[in-house]
C-alpha cells in the first residue's frame, strides 16, 4: 500500500514538475512588461493641420480611456463581485477557485476560474495567448496574469481591464459602453446599469439588452444578488431594484471619421515605414502627427470641387441624353437647367451597346451568375432586364470625378488635396493613386529642356503639319487641336497657345531622352516615362501630385521640392520625436524656370487659360498650363502662383466613357474650372497675396560693357571665327560622307516644303509638309509637276547661292562684335553662348541644304 501512494505521490510531483518546465519554456513566448505598459496606456495617434485642428484620430476600436476615478463605484463594485471576489487578495491567478473550479468539473459541472488578471490578458493579447481552449493558452494565460501582478497596482490593472473590454458593436471599455447603451458618460451610471454592462460581460451577444432584454435583466439581477452576498449592496436595495425595467437610450458610436479621408490615408500610408523603422504603433502609442494642410484652403478646395463638378456633371448627363448634341453655353451652369429634363447618358446607355456589354460582364453579379452555369449571353441579357441593376450601373459608371491638389512651391508642403468627389462614393485618390495621361500639361518640361540647352523663348519654328520619324518603319505625325497658321511662331507663343506642331519640333530638337530626365528632375519622379517623341505631348501617365510638385519647380525659380505631408511628430507628453522637411534640389536653372514661367503667363493672357481671366477674374500674377488627351478622355490644368501650385484632373474612372463633345472634354473647360473657382476664393478671402509676383526673366544684354575692347577685340574674334570655319568645314564633310553613304537610298521621308526665313526670328526650323500636294487643292488648283519642279530649283538656289557659308559666319560674328562695347573680359564670358547661336544657326542652315539636295535628286 504504501509502495502504491508513493507511485502515485511520485506522479504528482512529475506531472508538476513537468508543469513547471513547460512554464518555462512557455515564458519568453508571453507579453514582456514594456508590451504590458504600451497596452495598459493605449492612445489612439491624432493628425492634425498646420494649424493644430483635428482632422482624424488612428484608433483600431471605438474606445476611450478614462481614468478610474471617472468610471462610476457601481461599476467597480459589480465588476469585483461578480467576476473575481477575491481580486484584492490573490495575486494574479486565484488559486483557490482553481481548485473549486476543477472539482466541479470533475462533477459535470463545469467552471471557469478567470481572475480579472487572466481575462486582461486575453483581451490584451488575444494573439499572444490565444481564444481555443488549450493548455498551453490557459499556461500563457496564468503566465501573463502573474506578470501583470508584478507590474502594476491594483488599481491600475481595474483601469485597464475596464478600458479594454468588449461591448460589441466595435465597441470596447466602459466609457464608450455607457455612452452607447444608455448615451451617458461612464462616471454617471447608476446602480442598475453598472449592473446591466456587468452581467453582459459573461455573454455579450446572449445578454445584449438591445437584443435580447428579458435575458439580460435576468443576469442583470444575478450581479445585484452577488453585490449584496459580498457587501457592496444593501438587500433592501436590490430587492427594490430588481423589478425595475432596462431602460435603454441606444446610440451607436462611430469610429472618428477624418474630415480630409484622402489625404489623412496618403498620410498613413507615408508614416507606415517611418513607424516600422522607429517601434511606433500609430493606433496605440498617442502620436500628435503635425501637417502643413491647411483646413481653410482645404475648405475652398472642397467648395470649388462640389460647385464646379455638380455643373459639369451636368453637361455631361445632357450631352449624352438624346440623340442631337447642340452646344448649350459656354458655361457649364447652362446645363444644370436641362439635366432635371432628362435622362442623364440615355443616348450613350442606347447606342453604345458593346460598351455597355463590356461593363456588364465586368461586374460581380455576371460572374455570379455565369459561375451557376448560365451562358454568357444569356447572363448579359437577363442583367440587361435587371432595371435597377442597370440603373445602378448607369450611375456608377457615368459619375464625373476628379482630383485636386495645392501646395506651397517654396517648401513643398501640401496645403489642399481632395482625392475625389465624395470619399464615401468614390474612395479611390485621385490625387497620388490614380495615373492617366496628362496631355499638354507636360509640354513646358520640354520647353524648359530646350532653355537648358540654349534655344530662347524667341526662337521659332513653322506652325505647319509636321511628320517626325520615329525608327524606321514608324513617322509621328501630331496634329493640332485647331488650324494651322503656317507661319514661323515663336516657342513663346507655340507654348501659350498649345500648338502641337510647333511643341514636336522642340522636342525633335530637344530628344526624349534629355525631355524625360528634365521632367524626372523637375518632380514626374514616380511613373514611368517612355522616350518617344509623343511623350511631348503626355502620353505617359503620371499622377496629379507629381504634376503639381513639377510646377513648384517653375514657380519654386528652379528648385524642386518632395511633396510633404508631414512636419513634425510628437510623443504623448508633447516631446517632438522627429521633424520632416523637404531639402531642395535645383532641377533647371533659375532663369529657365523664370522664363517657362513668364511664357505660361501669355497663355493666361491670350492663350488657352484666358479664362482664368475672363470667367474667374484672377489679376494676380498667374501662370498655367492646360491639358487634354486623346478623345477627351482626360482634362488637366495647372496654375502657378509665386505662393501657391494647384492642378486639378477631371474626367471619368472608366476611360471609356468621355464627354461627349470636344468643347467640353478639354482641359481649359473642365479642369480650370474648379483650379479657377479656389484660386478666386483663395484670393478674396486673403489666403493668396495679389500682389506677389514671380521676377521676370532676365533679357538678353549686351555683354560688351567695357572700354578696353578695341585693344583684345580683333584678336578674340579671329579666333572665334576661325574656330566656327573650322566647325562648319567639319560638318560639310560630314555631310558629303553622309550624301555619298545615301546616294542610292531613297528619301525616307517626303519631300519638305522649306520654309521662307524672316530677318527678325532667330531660328526657323525646315518643315516636313507631306500635305503640299493638298493644299494647292484646296485653294482652288492644283500645282503641277513643272511647276513643282521649278519652286524646288529656287529654293534649292536660295540655299546653295545666296547664303555663303564663310560670309554667314563673317556676318554673325561681326554681328556678335558689334553689340559689344565694353571689356573683352565679358565677350569672353559669353563665348560659350555665342558659339551655340552658330552651331544652332549652322545646323539650321545644313538641315535646309540637305532637305533641298535630296528633293532635287528626287528630280
Amino acid at each position: 500500500m504504501l509502495t502504491l501512494f508513493g507511485g502515485v505521490s511520485f506522479l504528482g510531483v512529475g506531472s508538476v514538475l513537468v508543469l513547471l518546465v513547460y512554464a518555462l519554456l512557455l515564458f519568453p513566448f508571453t507579453p514582456g512588461s514594456g508590451d504590458l505598459r504600451k497596452k495598459k496606456v493605449q492612445r489612439p495617434s491624432v493628425v492634425v493641420d498646420a494649424r493644430g485642428h483635428e482632422l482624424v484620430r488612428f484608433q483600431r476600436q471605438t474606445r476611450e480611456w478614462v481614468p478610474l476615478n471617472d468610471i462610476s463605484p457601481h461599476v467597480v463594485n459589480a465588476l469585483v463581485a461578480t467576476e473575481d471576489v477575491r481580486f484584492y487578495s490573490h495575486h494574479g491567478v486565484d488559486l483557490r477557485r482553481v481548485v473549486t473550479a476543477a472539482g466541479w468539473t470533475v462533477l459535470g459541472k463545469p467552471q471557469g476560474a478567470s481572475t480579472l488578471n487572466m481575462q486582461l490578458a486575453r483581451n490584451l493579447y488575444p494573439d499572444k495567448i490565444g481564444g481555443a481552449w488549450l493548455p498551453n493558452r490557459k499556461l500563457k494565460e496564468i503566465i501573463t496574469a502573474y506578470k501583470i501582478e508584478a507590474a502594476y497596482e491594483k488599481d491600475e490593472i481595474l483601469e485597464a481591464y475596464l478600458n479594454s473590454v468588449p461591448f460589441l458593436y466595435n465597441v470596447h471599455g466602459i466609457e464608450m459602453a455607457a455612452r452607447t447603451y444608455f448615451d451617458k458618460p461612464a462616471n454617471d451610471l447608476n446602480t442598475l446599469e453598472a449592473a446591466t454592462l456587468v452581467g453582459m460581460l459573461k455573454a455579450t451577444t446572449y445578454y445584449n439588452p438591445r437584443i435580447n432584454p428579458e435575458r439580460a435583466k435576468w443576469r442583470r439581477n444575478v450581479v445585484l444578488e452577488q453585490m449584496v452576498k459580498h457587501g457592496s449592496l444593501e438587500a433592501s436595495e436590490a430587492e427594490r431594484l430588481k423589478d425595475k425595467p432596462i431602460r435603454l437610450r441606444f446610440s451607436r458610436q462611430t469610429r472618428s471619421q477624418s474630415i480630409v479621408p484622402h489625404y489623412t490615408e496618403h498620410v498613413r500610408r507615408t508614416l507606415e515605414p517611418w513607424l516600422k523603422r522607429n517601434g511606433y504603433d500609430l493606433y496605440t502609442d498617442g502620436l500628435t502627427i503635425h501637417t502643413p494642410l491647411d483646413l481653410r484652403m482645404q475648405r475652398m478646395a472642397e467648395q470649388a470641387v462640389r460647385r464646379q463638378m455638380n455643373t459639369l456633371q451636368a453637361v455631361a448627363d445632357v450631352e449624352w441624353s438624346q440623340r442631337e448634341n447642340p452646344l448649350r453655353g459656354h458655361h457649364p451652369g447652362a446645363y444644370v437647367a436641362h439635366q432635371r429634363n432628362v435622362t442623364p447618358f440615355a443616348y450613350f446607355w442606347s447606342s453604345q451597346t458593346n460598351t455597355v456589354n463590356a461593363f456588364i460582364r465586368e461586374t460581380e453579379q455576371y460572374r455570379k451568375l455565369v459561375a451557376t452555369g448560365v451562358t454568357s449571353e444569356d447572363a448579359v441579357q437577363q442583367l440587361r432586364s435587371d432595371q435597377g441593376f442597370m440603373d445602378a450601373l448607369r450611375v456608377a459608371k457615368t459619375r464625373l470625378e476628379t482630383g485636386f491638389v495645392a501646395l506651397d512651391p517654396s517648401n513643398g508642403h501640401v496645403r489642399a488635396w481632395v482625392g475625389s468627389r465624395d470619399y464615401f462614393r468614390g474612395p479611390f485618390d485621385h490625387v497620388a493613386k490614380s495615373r492617366r495621361q496628362p496631355g499638354s500639361t507636360f509640354k513646358p518640361f520640354v520647353y524648359a529642356a530646350a532653355l537648358e540647352q540654349g534655344m530662347t523663348p524667341d526662337d521659332a519654328f513653322m506652325d505647319a503639319p509636321v511628320a517626325i520619324r520615329v525608327n524606321r518603319e514608324e513617322v509621328w505625325r501630331p496634329v493640332n487641336a485647331g488650324s494651322y497658321s503656317e507661319e514661323p511662331m515663336t516657342l513663346r507663343e507655340g507654348l501659350a497657345r498649345s500648338k502641337n506642331s510647333v511643341a514636336a519640333q522642340v522636342m525633335e530638337e530637344v530628344g526624349p531622352r534629355y525631355a524625360s530626365r528634365t521632367a524626372q528632375d523637375m518632380g514626374v519622379r514616380y511613373s514611368k516615362l517612355d522616350r518617344v517623341p509623343s511623350l511631348v505631348l503626355g502620353t505617359s501617365p503620371v499622377t496629379l501630385l507629381e504634376m503639381a510638385a513639377a510646377y513648384g519647380t517653375i514657380a519654386g525659380q528652379g528648385d524642386y521640392h518632395e511633396p510633404v505631408v508631414v512636419t513634425a511628430i510628437e510623443a504623448h507628453d508633447g516631446t517632438v520625436i522627429e521633424k520632416f522637411s523637404s531639402e531642395p534640389e535645383n532641377a533647371i536653372s533659375e532663369e529657365t524656370a523664370l522664363q517657362v514661367y513668364d511664357m505660361l503667363r501669355d497663355g493666361v493672357e491670350y492663350g488657352t487659360s484666358q479664362r482664368i481671366r475672363t470667367v474667374f477674374g484672377i489679376n494676380a500674377d498667374v501662370a498655367g498650363k492646360t491639358g487634354t488627351t486623346q478623345g477627351n478622355m482626360d482634362g488637366w490644368y495647372l496654375l502657378m502662383h509665386p505662393q501657391l501650385v494647384a492642378g486639378a484632373w477631371v474626367g471619368f474612372d472608366d476611360p471609356r466613357v468621355t464627354f461627349r463633345s470636344d468643347y467640353w472634354g478639354q482641359g481649359a473647360h473642365n479642369a480650370l474650372y474648379v483650379v479657377g473657382d479656389f484660386y478666386r476664393t483663395a484670393l478674396r478671402q486673403g489666403q493668396l497675396n495679389p500682389n506677389n509676383r514671380i521676377p521676370d526673366p532676365t533679357p538678353p544684354v549686351p555683354a560688351w560693357q567695357f572700354t578696353d575692347f578695341a585693344e583684345n577685340s580683333g584678336s578674340w574674334a579671329q579666333d572665334l571665327l576661325n574656330r566656327a570655319t573650322e566647325r562648319v568645314g567639319m560638318w560639310w564633310a560630314s555631310l558629303q560622307q553622309k550624301e555619298a553613304a545615301e546616294e542610292d537610298v531613297p528619301a525616307a521621308l517626303p519631300a519638305p516644303r522649306v520654309a521662307e526665313r524672316r530677318p527678325e526670328r532667330s531660328r526657323n526650323r525646315v518643315v516636313v509638309d507631306d500635305q503640299s500636294q493638298q493644299r494647292p487643292a484646296r485653294r482652288g488648283w492644283r500645282e503641277t509637276d513643272d511647276e513643282r519642279r521649278d519652286r524646288i530649283e529656287r529654293a534649292v538656289r536660295e540655299v546653295i547661292e545666296e547664303r555663303d557659308w564663310r560670309a554667314e559666319v563673317e556676318r554673325k560674328v561681326q554681328q556678335y562684335i558689334d553689340e559689344y562695347d565694353g571689356d573683352v573680359a565679358a565677350m569672353l564670358r559669353d563665348a560659350e553662348r555665342i558659339r551655340r547661336d552658330l552651331q544652332q544657326e549652322w545646323q539650321v542652315l545644313e538641315q535646309e541644304f540637305a532637305d533641298a539636295e535630296r528633293e532635287m535628286r528626287g528630280w
